[in-house]
């Protein structure tokens, strides 16, 4: 059966458990980098991945996974799928782990992280495949709306607000490092992608 699938049945039953039947998973499951540097709760950076803050947030973070996951895990195989996914929650908890680990009232929740580490890790394979966003009726090379995402990212982390788009930039960043360092003939394939090999 299909990783990407899976790790969608996942998230939809815990999330779905999570905001609505058990509410004590919720608080259990967030990451509070001040609690686990504290009571060395590190599983958060894990279980923090498999629950939102609702309906639409997990919403989009499936839809994405869907649509990039099934043609990635295809593209690098099931094992580097699980691991990549995986590793993606993890290294895309760093920045906000260290950054808010003495702020009590910071806590995180979502597998936005993940996701961008499987999105970016497509776009590094299928940079000239058009994505389509909403209200825009073309669609725009994988690599461009890779570049644009990344630079609204950045600008976005230094203004306040409730979307970690830390977790976004560093999930991207390892989506192309993990295939570049992990998956065999990847830069090969890029630049064969624009004739340069």
């Amino acid at each position: 059966m299909s990783v990407t699938l899976i790790l969608i049945a996942a998230n939809v039953v815990i999330s779905l458990a999570a905001l609505f039947a058990i509410p004590q998973l919720f608080n259990k499951g967030m990451m509070i980098p001040y609690r686990v540097v504290r009571e060395n709760t590190w599983y958060e950076l894990i279980s923090s991945g498999f629950i939102h803050a609702g309906i639409g947030h997990l919403f989009l973070n499936m839809f994405v996974l869907f649509f990039f996951g099934m043609v990635l895990e295809r593209s690098i195989g099931q094992g580097h799928f699980f691991t990549l996914y995986f590793s993606g929650l993890i290294v895309s908890s760093l920045p906000s782990l260290y950054r808010h680990k003495d702020n009590p009232e910071f806590a995180t929740v979502g597998a936005s992280g993940a996701v961008e580490s499987v999105l970016f890790g497509f776009i590094l394979l299928f940079p000239l495949d058009p994505i389509y966003i909403m209200f825009i009726p073309i669609g725009i090379p994988a690599i461009i709306f890779g570049v644009l995402f990344l630079v609204y990212s950045v600008w976005a982390s230094k203004r306040e607000g409730r979307v970690n788009h830390e977790a976004h930039i560093a999930g991207a960043i390892w989506g192309f490092l993990y295939l570049i360092v992990f998956v065999p003939n990847t830069i090969d394939h890029f630049l064969s992608v624009f004739g340069l090999i």
